[in-house]
This record gives C-alpha cells, sequence and structure tokens, in this order.
C-alpha cells in the first residue's frame, strides 16, 4: 500500500494544477490557485481533476472549519484581540463566517469530482469509485455542519443553474450510504475495466483501490454510527456490518498529506502567518495533564515557559500558551480524514448500545492503546492500565467519548461526537454572543441571497437532524 507520496510528485501535481488556471475561494491562501474553476475547467484528465478534489478536501477538513470545529469541541481556543479566532471563540458565527468554505466545498470538491463520474466515470470505474467516496466525505461534513444541504442537485452549476435544492438531512445521509454502495461496486471492478488507472494523482492511497473499498466501508460505519439518536439499535446493527470490511491497523488511514511550498500542513502554515490566532486549549490540556496522559507532550507543542498549558475558553487575551504539536503541526504532518482508531471506538459505542458491553470494553481498550501506540510510538503500561482496562461491568459511554475527544485531538469528527452524546461535558465560554456552544453553523449569506431554494435561516442553537 502506498501511503505517502514523495513531496516532489505532491508538489508537481500542484503546479500542474495552477497551470490550469484551477483557483478556489477558500481563504486559506496556502491552497489558492488550486482548485478546479466550474466556470473554465479546459480540458483536462481525471488524474488532474482527482488531485484538485485531494487539495481541496484536505482545505476543507484541515483549514478554517478543523479550527472551528477545535474551538467548539475546546481542543484549541482562540486568542488575539480583533482576530477571527476571536469571533469563533466568542460564538460571532454568521453567514459570512463560513462562506469561503462552503464554496470551496461545494465548487472544489464535490463538483470537481461529479465532473469525474460525468466525464470519465464510464470508462474509470476505478476513478469514479474514489470521487463517490470523496463526495460522501465532503458532504457528510457539509450536513454535519449545516444540516440540510444541497446533494441531489449539488453541481448543477455545470449546467449554469445555480439554484440546488436543499435536501433533508435524512434523505442525504441516506444518499451518503447509497453513494458509498456505488462507490464499492465501482472499486470492486476487475483494473481491465479501466482505461486509466489511478496512481500518484492520488495522494492518499496511491491507487490502492482495496484502501479505497476500506475507507467507503469506514464511512458507511461512521454515518451509520451518526443515527445513534435517531435510530439506537438500527444504527449500531448497521455501523458493527459496516466495521467488518473497513480498517484493520493504522496503516489503513486515509490522512491529509502535506509537503512543502504551497503544500504546507495548514495548522502549520496557519501559526506561521498568524502567530498567536489559536492555541491548544486549557480545557484539553488540563484533562490530559490531569490524567498524565503520554499524548500530551506530543499533541501540544511546549508554551513560553518551556511547560504545557492552554488557553481558556473565556480568556482571549492569552496567547503565551501551548499551540499544537509538531506532530500534527509540522510542514509535512499528515493529519486523519478517517482513522482505525476512529472505527474502535464506533466499534465500543455502537457494541454498547446493541447490548455487548464486555465487546464494548475490548473494542475501547483497542482503540486507546492504538492511539498511543501510533502518536507517541510506544506504548505506556501505567496509563494504559488505569485507562484502558475496561471490562463489561466498567466501561461507559462517558468513558469511550472522552477518550475518543482525546485521540481524535483537531480532527472535524470530534464536533459531531460531542453533538451526539453530550460527551465530554463540557462549559460554554461565558462571554460568548450566546449562552451555549452553538451546535450548528449557518448558512452562507449567497445562498440566501440568490438561491430560490434557500431553506431558511437557522440559528446557532438550532440542532441539526440527528441531533433531535
Amino acid at each position: 500500500m502506498m501511503k505517502m507520496l514523495k513531496t516532489k510528485k505532491i508538489v508537481g501535481a500542484l503546479l500542474g494544477l495552477a497551470v490550469l488556471g484551477f483557483t478556489t475561494t477558500s481563504c486559506d491562501k496556502y491552497f489558492e490557485d488550486y482548485v478546479a474553476d466550474p466556470n473554465n475547467p479546459g480540458s483536462v484528465t481525471p488524474g488532474l481533476l482527482m488531485a484538485s478534489v485531494q487539495v481541496s478536501t484536505f482545505a476543507t477538513f484541515g483549514g478554517q472549519l478543523a479550527r472551528q470545529n477545535g474551538v467548539m469541541i475546546q481542543h484549541v481556543s482562540g486568542t488575539s484581540a480583533g482576530s477571527q479566532s476571536v469571533e469563533i471563540a466568542n460564538y460571532n458565527i454568521t453567514e459570512l463566517t463560513n462562506e469561503n468554505e462552503w464554496n470551496a466545498l461545494y465548487t472544489g470538491a464535490v463538483m470537481n469530482a461529479n465532473i469525474i463520474i460525468r466525464d470519465y466515470g464510464a470508462a474509470n470505474p476505478y476513478y469514479a469509485g474514489i470521487s463517490r467516496v470523496l463526495i460522501a466525505m465532503n458532504i457528510g461534513l457539509a450536513t454535519d455542519l449545516w444540516g440540510d444541504v444541497p446533494f441531489s442537485q449539488a453541481s448543477l452549476g455545470q449546467t449554469g443553474q445555480l439554484n440546488p435544492v436543499f435536501d433533508s438531512q435524512e434523505d442525504v445521509i441516506d444518499a451518503i450510504q447509497a453513494t458509498l454502495d456505488e462507490a464499492i461496486a465501482e472499486l470492486s471492478s476487475p483494473a481491465s475495466s479501466n482505461t486509466l488507472l489511478p496512481s500518484s494523482d492520488d495522494f492518499i492511497y496511491g491507487g490502492d483501490v482495496s484502501a479505497w473499498i476500506k475507507t467507503a466501508y469506514a464511512l458507511k460505519a461512521r454515518y451509520a454510527n451518526r443515527l445513534s439518536q435517531r435510530d439506537p439499535n438500527g444504527s449500531a446493527t448497521d455501523a458493527i456490518a459496516a466495521l467488518n470490511n473497513a480498517y484493520t491497523s493504522p496503516a489503513d488511514d486515509a490522512n491529509m498529506i502535506f509537503g512543502e511550498g504551497n503544500a504546507l500542513n495548514q495548522w502549520y502554515a496557519y501559526e506561521q502567518s498568524r502567530g498567536g490566532y489559536i492555541r491548544v486549549s486549557s480545557t484539553f490540556v488540563d484533562a490530559l495533564d490531569g490524567t498524565s496522559d503520554p499524548r500530551l507532550p506530543v499533541f501540544c507543542a511546549p508554551d513560553a515557559q518551556g511547560g504545557y498549558s492552554g488557553t481558556p475558553p473565556d480568556d482571549t487575551d492569552m496567547d503565551t500558551s501551548s499551540y499544537v504539536g509538531a506532530y500534527y503541526a509540522s510542514p509535512a504532518s499528515s493529519i486523519p480524514l478517517v482513522s482505525f482508531v476512529e472505527m474502535k471506538f464506533i466499534e465500543a459505542e455502537a457494541k454498547l448500545r446493541d447490548g455487548n458491553a464486555g465487546g464494548a470494553a475490548t473494542a475501547h481498550n483497542e482503540a486507546v492503546k492504538a492511539s498511543i501506540l501510533q502518536v507517541t510510538g510506544a506504548s505506556d503500561a501505567a496509563y494504559e492500565g488505569t485507562y484502558a482496562s475496561e471490562d463489561a461491568a466498567s466501561i461507559t459511554l462517558e468513558k469511550i467519548m472522552y477518550q475518543k475527544w482525546v485521540a481524535l485531538f483537531i480532527q472535524c469528527e470530534a464536533y459531531s461526537d460531542w453533538r451526539r452524546t453530550g460527551f465530554p461535558a463540557l462549559t460554554p465560554n461565558v462571554n460568548g454572543n450566546i449562552q451555549s456552544i452553538p451546535v450548528r453553523y449557518i448558512y452562507a449569506q449567497n445562498e440566501r441571497l440568490y438561491n430560490t431554494n434557500y431553506p431558511g435561516t437557522k440559528q446557532l442553537t438550532d440542532p441539526v437532524w440527528w441531533d433531535n
């Protein structure tokens, strides 16, 4: 399996996209010029479009939305008076806050993936299958954050029609599952059925379709488990069934891949250009410090005094505390989009909900141990003896979700987990514009102004459908 590509291949592919005039509206300048312009796609290959879709996906899952989700879930805190991160820390999230991210998600990832399927899919089912997995991943994040979103008509812009309907979240999640089933079928076809085979243009797996099949099943497990409140028993059954074909070790993880130059890791790049705007939250640092968690000095960089400290959610002037550590914030650090550790925690949660407490405890313990080994490079007998030795009598949902919150540091998925379960218990910023942590984001202004199918303004306190 090809997990990492040489930096020169990544940068070379990105430069190739730049030559073709690909652009994005994302405010993360490190990804400017690398997402296909849907109004001028030009004559391109499915490989170039695939590279564009993946880079756009990295920008979506690793940029502003990841930082914003991290503030909500108190992995990180906003600092420096007047910065956008302080507005987010104070829950001042409006229809302008994520307009660039909304546009980039749809025009950069979803639309270009649909172009691959439309123009090249029949002769290249592997490209089509990978594209469908990436569509499911991106639309999944969109519906998690905004609720009802365009899916069935998400690429009307290709035809000049700019008024897609907003599908209900229930229908979107059903469509995600159906899209992943289509992807699995396409990726399971013989190589001989393809005119072209993905390779280095696939930054994530280097064209390894078996790895993409596992990722499709992993996403099926994620979105089955997302219905834990709506359908507790059915969601558990469906998640466990999907996990049987998903990841078997961290080597299977789907990662955001970064390199040098304009392909820098976004957490690193953000700190270099906007130093002090984001620091690790005191909620996170104090939790790990209080349990002697071996991941603390890996997830977090030393603070101004050489130790580890966090910024409280309500203290936006404190910008001398720890930043995100080099494990996730060095120039070429990879960050998970979907991971084996996440799957083990889904297994633990689903089995607990299904009445198999012993199986839940085993999966929880395996998840914690796998996270520690992957992050630190070694086991920690003392920590694992206390926090990864649960049994049928001691395992609880709160323990599972706390450990998942730690393991999925700075990953978007943690925000959805907290909203579904209420764990870990978090105290809102008492200085915030609202008195509770937001449970959804506001639709982009352009949708309200120009889309005749706009579903109406939502409030930050209005839960999405699966959170009811």
